[in-house]
């Protein structure tokens, strides 16, 4: 038996409208055989109104006729396109372009520069990526990390602009509640991640780390020295 759309009004209405035996509505409605007797006795469900099974399609008129005749017929509910419309759809895994594949990287890096709040599991389906790939890059673990370089996911075509806003949102929404709940405020550095590895794909200059540069860490050191009197040339 298939399950049907709204049981109790159908089977509010099946005690109204037929003759069949209490066990005949439970099973059709799937419900406990005391509950259609609630029904009946005007204890349960007072406030529902009948749907008929017929009309919405779930049931045939034979099916119910046979069924009165027949105390220990099981009637069979149809197959209803309602019902079929209403079921949740599952999505299918993303599908990113062969062409697209390559652009990955890039895209997970931006996610870890710009908004390290989006957790790896948003990234990974957003992207149809792996969290060994987000790790990867960023940890700078990733085979290419040397060419790596921080790109909007929308302006490369893997998602478009209302995922990322909902994604980011969402990220948003959950370190909020989590600020609340601790009762701290929302830029307490525990709600921060850990300083993120220095990537290549930030462009950094080179020379920002050290405070005080020579001419030998620009030009590099020469074995010979410079002469000390132009008269010598």
């Amino acid at each position: 038996m298939s399950d049907i759309l709204m049981p109790k009004a159908t089977a509010v209405w099946l005690v109204d409208n037929t003759s069949l035996s209490f066990e005949q509505i439970a099973a059709f409605c799937g419900l406990h055989l005391l509950e259609v007797k609630g029904i009946a006795d005007g204890e349960v469900a007072r406030d529902i109104r009948g749907s008929d099974p017929i009309a919405n399609g779930q049931l045939t008129r034979e099916e119910l006729d046979k069924a009165e005749k027949t105390p220990a017929y099981r009637m069979q509910a149809l197959k209803s396109r309602h019902a079929e419309l209403l079921k949740p759809q599952k999505k299918a895994p993303r599908y990113t372009p062969v062409s697209r594949r390559q652009d990955r990287p890039d895209a997970i890096a931006w996610f870890v520069k710009h908004h390290p709040e989006v957790t790896d599991a948003q990234i990974s389906k957003l992207l149809g990526t792996t969290k060994t790939t987000i790790e990867q890059v960023r940890n700078r673990t990733h085979w290419n990390s040397a060419n790596l370089k921080a790109v909007d996911p929308v302006t490369l075509g893997l998602i478009s602009q209302i995922e990322l806003d909902a994604a980011v949102r969402k990220a948003a929404d959950v370190k909020r509640k989590q600020a609340e709940k601790l009762g701290i405020p929302l830029d307490d550095p525990s709600l921060k991640p850990a300083a993120p590895v220095v990537h290549a794909y930030e462009d950094e200059d080179p020379y920002a780390r050290k405070a005080d540069l020579t001419v030998e860490d620009v030009f590099g050191t020469s074995t010979k020295s410079a002469p000390e009197d132009d008269d010598d040339y």
